[in-house]
C-alpha cells in the first residue's frame, strides 16, 4: 500500500488572508442567505440555516477568529462542514468571504504554526503552506470549535424546537 504524500483542501478567504480546511470535512458550499436568529448565542453565531432538512448553526468565521464582522458580498459563501469533535460530528456552516478551489498540498510542505516566542491564539492553526508568494493557513476545526461545540448544538436544538411562525396566519 502506498503512503499518501498529499492531502486535498478547500481554500477560502477572510479579508486578504487565505485559509484552508480538509476537503473531506466539507459537505457542500452554499450561497449566503440570512440565518434564522437565535437569542443569547455567542456573537459569532449568526443563527440557523435549513440545510436539506437539518438546522445548521451558521458561524461568522471572521468573528470566531478575532477579525471584523463579515460584510456580505456577491462572493460570500457558506461552507457546510462536518467536524468530528469528542466522538461526535458537529455540523456547522462557516461564512467565508470567497471560496476558491480544491487544491492538493504536499504533506511535506505543510509547516507547523509559527512560533513568535510569546503566547498567542494560534491553537486553531493546524499548519501553514507557502503558496504564490504568501501563506495559506490550514484551520484546525476541532480545536477552533472544541470549546463551543455544546453551545452550538444547544442552539441548533433550540432553533429546531421553535414553532413554525410562517404557518401562523
Amino acid at each position: 500500500m502506498l503512503a499518501t504524500t498529499e492531502a486535498q483542501f478547500v481554500t477560502f478567504s477572510l479579508g486578504a488572508e487565505i485559509f484552508a480546511v480538509p476537503v473531506d470535512v466539507v459537505r457542500e458550499i452554499l450561497d449566503h442567505e440570512e440565518a434564522f436568529r437565535i437569542p443569547h448565542g455567542p456573537e459569532y453565531l449568526l443563527g440557523l440555516r435549513d440545510v436539506r432538512g437539518q438546522g445548521v448553526p451558521v458561524i461568522d468565521l471572521r468573528l470566531r477568529l478575532g477579525m471584523s464582522r463579515t460584510d456580505k458580498t456577491p462572493h460570500t459563501r457558506i461552507l457546510v462542514i462536518d467536524v468530528p469533535i469528542a466522538g461526535r460530528i458537529l455540523t456547522l456552516g462557516l461564512v467565508a468571504d470567497r471560496v476558491y478551489e480544491v487544491v492538493p498540498f504536499q504533506k511535506s510542505r505543510i509547516e507547523s504554526p509559527p512560533d513568535i516566542g510569546i503566547a498567542w491564539r494560534s491553537d486553531y492553526i493546524a499548519g501553514v503552506v507557502r503558496r504564490d508568494g504568501g501563506f495559506v493557513v490550514i484551520v484546525d476545526l476541532a480545536r477552533l470549535f472544541s470549546d463551543s461545540g455544546s453551545a452550538l448544538s444547544s442552539s441548533a436544538l433550540a432553533g429546531l424546537a421553535q414553532p413554525d411562525h410562517q404557518s401562523v396566519a
